[in-house]
């Protein structure tokens, strides 16, 4: 399972918490949801791609944005996360 850093918008209280631990522990290729309420970040491991966990969230009512790529091969898809030390070079 590959681990993928999530930036999550709106998250208020604990029952936010809970509705965004439900909404992406419901996909089928989801394993651990670590959420931390206080920097909004989420890390998710799993087998499936960023892009079903961003709308998982998103039809939660919780925008996120990945926090770089979740591996080299989907950075090269989205166009890379940049920076000098970035894995996709």
């Amino acid at each position: 399972m590959k681990t993928i850093e999530l930036q999550v918008e709106g998250m208020s209280c604990g029952a936010c918490v809970k509705r965004v631990s439900a909404a992406l522990g419901s996909l089928a290729g989801v394993g651990e949801v670590r959420v931390d309420l206080a920097s909004g970040k989420v890390g998710v491991a799993a087998q499936v791609d960023s892009r079903e966990l961003l709308a998982a969230l998103q039809q939660a009512g919780y925008p996120a944005r990945v926090l770089g790529p979740a591996n080299p091969a989907e950075a090269r898809q989205t166009g890379g996360c940049g920076g000098a030390s970035c894995c996709c070079r």
